[in-house]
């Protein structure tokens, strides 16, 4: 049983055949005109309030408005929900729905065969044929013998036509009521996989309430497309994908700087502290600026300042002043700031620095992803600068990550380096909201008084004394009476604080702020390895945003009949505690990330371990089939056998090109 949706929005029950699945995974493709971006963020609320888990991957050009028809100017949107617990957003979409002859040939290389495509015929014009490297229009050779779509299950439809005669009641221009083409797409969908109407019609009913015949246009042509997927034979059968059964508590979507900017909220409510945020707007963080500005009525304060250099600045000035400073950025603007980072490891004031990594080097792929600033958050500054380094695993993990990040800055008096990056960033998941109560206590511990007598009777408030357990130097409030005090970028003394030069204080002094921040293993929880056979040979240990892709490959092997452990790291420096007892039970250890073997590098050194690197830098997240190759390969060579994954390894395109291991 299907339905029709009514003029009213009512749904009327229909017949059609009704297929059951357990995941779907679908793009939708267009020139970044074309409303790719929110189609997809619409599909993906359907999918929530449905109760699919899911996972999304947007993805965009980082021009403006690059040109359109172009392979360059593509933009999309890709989502994959299930009935049951999922980690990634698929690695190669089940249906394409490709608005132009640039969408399809940019995105038809990533299909499976036998996968769906839904294509707008409107715009394969000469013109755009052209622009998109098409020598013949590949529609006109559906059913040949040399049809290059031959593999697919090509569902041609004018799109952009039947949603100019849906909406031409509202006396739009051609090109406006076209601009509605996105919500007939969306509504096709909706209907081909059963998705809730109504988060879309209150959304539309939000966004567009001060202008009516935009609204009506963008609702009649998502009940169009609805009901075209239910009237039509082009579509025979629909699709339903259950709820998936996840832990009880109150979820919501949440995308990684979402999450990120609830936690730095958090973590001033469970501190007692005004959040302070500095910063200059760079992708993909700036979304964190925009978040934030929104809740003063929590005690945060933003501050969009002139340049990166003016927002860590700010940011650590609140610092000195008794606030939670944030600054936020990406990798070009941690290059910026290194100075003032430095700045805040010798006056060891709390401070988060966040960069949500991008492609690089340089300006790079801004609106692309890449985990490659590990190397520069451990060095990337001038003198012995050691700074903590926390990274989140998932966009819901972004909010636990910068309770964590703010736990450590406040009670080690420390700058604390927190990487996420593109793919958390846009990406989201269902999450589940934490009660305030189950959120760690942070306590400022502020200094009251006088910590230092100078043996005459004399009280006096010396800012280098230290805290036995974790090193940290009293945070004094300016202001406070006996208290005064000066802090500054010149090496200090140790205890009093006053300049020094003495070349024993400086090594003294180095190894101290050195220490302290090895302090911070001691707090952190054994590291969990997932080994459900506990007869593995072969580790694979990833940080960051490849625990979605790491976590899938380990299922694929592990399906296929072979035994693969995983560990994931949440924080980079320092190391947890039992890290290196952990690497020596295994003969073999994979280090996949989104770099050049950063990591890799780091537990060579550290543990001396034969730390095998794999890598990519796309600016695409690692895909799970490649990666469970790379671990098969692996459990072969240390177990002496030959290992075939079979259904559960690859099926590539024909242009694959699997990473070497390193």
């Amino acid at each position: 049983m299907s339905r029709v949706l009514s003029e009213s929005g009512q749904q009327v029950s229909q017949t059609k055949q009704v297929k059951q699945l357990d995941r779907v995974i679908i793009r939708f493709a267009g020139d970044s005109g074309d409303g790719m971006q929110l189609t997809g963020d619409r599909f993906t609320q359907e999918s929530a309030v449905f109760g699919n888990d899911l996972v999304t991957l947007p993805n965009f050009p980082a021009e403006i408005r690059a040109p359109q028809g172009t392979l360059p100017g593509v933009s999309s949107f890709q989502v994959h929900f299930a009935d049951h617990d999922i980690l990634t957003a698929g690695d190669r979409p089940d249906v394409l729905v490709a608005m132009n002859p640039a969408a399809l040939k940019a995105n038809v290389g990533d299909l499976p065969k036998g996968a769906a495509i839904i294509v707008d015929t409107h715009d394969f014009t000469k013109r755009n044929l052209d622009k998109a490297g098409y020598d013949v229009n590949p529609l006109d050779l559906l059913g040949d013998a040399n049809d290059p779509l031959g593999e697919f299950q090509v569902h041609p439809v004018d799109l952009t036509g039947m949603t100019v005669e849906a909406v031409k009641e509202f006396g739009l221009s051609r090109k406006d009521a076209a601009r509605a083409k996105n919500m007939f797409a969306l509504g096709l969908l909706s209907w081909m996989y059963g998705r809730p109407t109504e988060p879309t019609t209150k959304f539309l009913e939000g966004k567009f309430k001060k202008s009516p015949d935009i609204l009506g246009a963008n609702l009649a042509a998502f009940k169009a497309g609805w009901n075209f997927g239910e009237t039509t034979e082009t579509f025979v059968v629909r699709y339903e994908i259950k709820p998936a059964t996840l832990p009880a508590g109150t979820y919501r979507n949440i995308t990684g700087n979402l999450a990120l900017s609830y936690g730095l909220i958090a973590a001033g409510v469970r501190s007692g502290l005004p959040v302070f945020l500095g910063s200059y707007p760079i992708t993909p963080a700036s979304d964190i600026l925009h978040e934030l500005s929104k809740h003063k009525s929590f005690g945060v304060t933003t501050l969009q300042a002139e340049d990166e250099i003016a927002g860590i600045g700010a940011a650590i000035g609140a610092a000195f002043a008794g606030s939670l400073g944030v600054t936020t950025t990406s990798g070009p603007g941690i290059a910026l700031k290194s100075e003032a980072i430095g700045l805040a490891v010798m006056t060891e004031l709390p401070l988060l620095v966040i960069d949500v990594q991008r492609g690089g080097p340089s300006t790079g792929l801004p609106t692309k992803t890449e985990q490659a600033d590990l190397l520069q958050a451990m060095y990337g500054r001038n003198g012995e600068a050691p700074v903590p380094i926390v990274a989140p695993q998932s966009p819901g993990d972004c909010f636990s990550a910068a309770v964590e990040a703010a736990r450590i800055a406040i009670t080690y008096r420390t700058p604390v380096m927190l990487l996420s990056d593109g793919y958390l960033a846009n990406g989201s998941e269902p999450w589940r909201i934490p009660s305030l109560e189950d959120l760690p206590q942070i306590d400022p511990a502020f200094a009251t008084g006088p910590n230092h007598a100078d043996g005459e009777g004399n009280e006096e408030f010396w800012p280098y004394l230290r805290d036995e357990e974790t090193l940290a130097r009293p945070w004094a409030v300016p202001g406070t009476a006996g208290l005064e005090h000066r802090i500054g970028g010149l090496e200090k003394g140790d205890g009093h604080g006053n300049i020094s030069y003495d070349p024993a204080n400086h090594d003294f002094m180095v190894r101290t702020r050195q220490a302290k921040v090895e302090a911070i293993a001691k707090s952190l929880p054994p590291l969990e390895v997932d080994d459900p056979s506990g007869e593995a040979r072969v580790l694979v240990i990833g940080w960051g945003s490849t625990y979605g892709p790491i976590g899938a490959a380990c299922r694929r092997v592990r399906r296929a009949g072979y035994h693969v452990a995983q560990t994931h790291l949440r924080h980079l420096n320092p190391f947890p505690a039992d890290l290196g007892d952990i690497l020596s039970r295994y003969d073999k250890v994979l280090v996949p990330e989104m770099n050049l073997g950063q990591l890799s590098k780091l537990l060579r050194a550290e543990y001396l371990v034969d730390a095998i690197g794999y890598n990519h830098v796309r600016g695409l997240p690692l895909k799970a089939a490649e990666l469970a190759e790379a671990i098969g390969q692996l459990v072969g060579q240390a177990e002496g056998i030959d290992v075939d994954l079979g259904e559960h390894g690859l099926n590539p395109p024909a242009d694959h090109e699997e990473a070497p291991l390193s």
